[in-house]
């Protein structure tokens, strides 16, 4: 390590180097990057000039939405899959209120409470809160299948009546509904229908989402000019949560009438206030869990279909040839499709759904990429860009490519501890004491049952794909029925 160095900082047998970058000018300079990111270079290309410019995997730069609404903008970038990994570090890296990066929405959209999400594990709440969540999923495990596969048939039988008469379908609409359907009943044993939010439900969760997170979004206007009018309209003033008042307090009507035997569970086991456990529901299940869902299973259909037909043969055969086996889709034949394990570690490692992690240095520390280290100051924010962290070059041959069975056999798997995508390691699990999805499991295990009901019906299937917001675009334009069955 360089002399300059403070003697309290781990040891490293790379050469230390200066972080490259610059905030630029206080206001000015912050908003020079945010307008780079959305409108003049686009999300990966910014990051990609910055590499290319500071010929550095580790650099200083502003992330949005910068001022006036966060009053600090300043991060050190890691887009490479060794540095990213400090992350993960809890006894490194604190997750106060760095959920949505360098700025906090306000309490008010949920309830006045941080809930689980935006505590670091070493706040005593976060123990009790994630462990109420892991022990809520557990106690619903034998749900998770049957729940999923009734609601997959319903959207299958609407693809199917929406490209007869219209000769395409929109997935996104479609996936949505089933999705928040799904994630009521797990928690509530109730059908949303037979509630008084009826079929609002997703409605409801989107706009209490997007008044949160729009700071965030860019719908890519163009031209430009159109494009800073939109970051003026986003990134001036928060949105107010009165917008969504009366919205938010239906949500929390239902899940405190339906959901009252999980809110018992976490009153009485683990000793949470009533309100503060609804609250917190309606976090897991609207922003994790469906929030969640509405960006990943359009995006797994969208690589899927662009995979092509020669991949829906090989994992159509697969996946009847187990099911024909096992006598059905149980978590035993999952586990046996070696290929569409890999296609959904493939997916989200080429696309990982949500491509930022964020946190804060709890003590002075050293980062080391490939090649060097950097040093890092306690309290500085570090920002991890996924999308470029999982696909490192000097880690996945063809990182941009999709590999359909990259994660099978030996040397595959060893390739997981490189998955990132859950705010931990695809190895690691879920725990109380760390920050990783509390349904990082049940995420994969969706996915894979998506796969597996999709080529029970059907052979072959043809998309349009496009971005919209934070979220991939997929358009159904064709689906063959399947040519042989079980």
């Amino acid at each position: 390590m360089s002399s300059s160095s403070s003697s309290s900082l781990p040891s490293t047998k790379l050469p230390v180097k200066p972080i490259p970058g610059d905030y630029g000018p206080h206001f000015f300079g912050p908003i020079r990057d945010r307008l780079a990111y959305f409108y003049n270079e686009g999300r990966d290309k910014f990051f990609a000039n910055r590499i290319q410019k500071y010929q550095s995997t580790v650099f200083k730069t502003n992330m949005p939405p910068g001022p006036p609404i966060a009053s600090c903008s300043y991060v050190i970038c890691l887009p490479d899959a060794i540095s990213f990994s400090v992350l993960f570090d809890a006894s490194k890296v604190e997750k106060r209120d760095v959920l949505d990066g360098t700025f906090l929405p306000s309490l008010a959209y949920t309830g006045g409470h941080r809930v689980c999400a935006y505590l670091d594990p070493s706040e005593p709440k976060h123990t009790s809160l994630k462990s109420f969540f892991l022990s809520t999923l557990a106690a619903r495990h034998h749900k998770l299948i049957p729940f999923f596969q009734i609601d997959l048939s319903e959207l299958f039988n609407e693809l199917e009546a929406q490209i007869s008469t219209k000769k395409e379908a929109y997935f996104n609409t479609l996936s949505d509904t089933m999705s928040f359907n799904y994630v009521f009943r797990l928690f509530c044993n109730k059908n949303p229908s037979e509630t008084k939010i009826g079929s609002q439900g997703p409605k409801l969760v989107d706009k209490w989402l997007l008044f949160q997170l729009a700071p965030l979004g860019s719908l890519g206007l163009s031209p430009k000019i159109l494009g800073y009018f939109e970051d003026i309209l986003l990134r001036t003033f928060s949105f107010p949560f009165f917008l969504v008042k009366s919205d938010y307090k239906k949500l929390y009507d239902v899940f405190y009438e339906f959901g009252s035997s999980v809110l018992d569970e976490a009153q009485n086991e683990f000793g949470i206030e009533r309100d503060e456990a609804c609250h917190n529901l309606i976090f897991l299940a609207g922003f994790n869990a469906y929030g969640g869902m509405k960006v990943r299973f359009p995006g797994l259909i969208k690589w899927v279909a662009l995979a092509g037909q020669t991949l829906h043969q090989r994992l159509a055969d697969e996946i009847r040839a187990v099911i024909k086996a096992e006598g059905g889709v149980t978590l035993s034949a999952l586990n046996k499709m070696v290929l569409a394990k890999s296609v959904v570690y493939e997916y989200l490692r080429i696309d990982p759904p949500v491509p930022f992690q964020y946190g804060k240095a709890k003590v002075d520390l050293v980062v080391e990429s490939h090649d060097v280290a950097f040093e890092i100051k306690k309290g500085e924010m570090i920002f991890g860009y996924q999308p470029f962290a999982t696909k490192d070059p000097k880690i996945f041959v063809n990182p941009e490519e999709f590999v359909a069975d990259r994660f099978v056999g030996e040397e595959g798997e060893k390739l997981l501890k490189y998955v990132y995508w859950s705010n931990e390691r695809e190895t690691e699990d879920s725990t109380a004491d760390n920050k990783a999805c509390a349904g990082k499991n049940l995420v994969v295990l969706l996915c894979r049952v998506l796969l597996v009901e999709l080529f029970l019906r059907y052979d072959t299937f043809q998309v349009e794909a496009g971005t919209f917001m934070f979220a991939p675009s997929v358009t159904f334009k064709s689906l063959t029925k399947a040519s042989s069955s079980t």
